[in-house]
């Protein structure tokens, strides 16, 4: 039987925490699209696009998604595979370096094996 604000599945949140959550959707996408309407260009352009971009996906995961209160599956869902990708950047950065250092030195210009 549900009590008092709680539905039978779930917990039930109160329409005003969905609209708070809307209006910071909009409110971000209105600075996303200010950053085209005010011609930002170069990095800072796509930098403040991936950022609008990040925040909104991240509060779309917490909130609409219910991770917001699963403190492990916020976690493991949003934090962990954003790292393995930055370990697997770093040890391919790593990785190109001694490539080229091998290039060059056996690739020499105007040198014949």
């Amino acid at each position: 039987m549900a009590k008092h604000g709680m539905a039978a599945e779930g917990q039930v949140h109160p329409i005003k925490s969905y609209l708070v959550v809307w209006g910071w959707l909009f409110v971000l996408s209105a600075f996303s699209y200010m950053v085209d309407y005010f011609h930002v260009q170069g990095a800072l352009r796509w930098s403040l696009i991936l950022l609008f971009m990040v925040l909104k996906a991240g509060l779309i995961i917490a909130f609409f998604m219910h991770m917001a209160w699963e403190r492990l599956s916020l976690v493991t869902a949003i934090l962990i595979p954003p790292v393995a990708v930055l370990v697997f950047v770093t040890i391919m950065s790593a990785e190109s370096d001694y490539t080229l250092l091998t290039r060059e030195m056996f690739f020499a210009e105007g040198t014949v094996p």
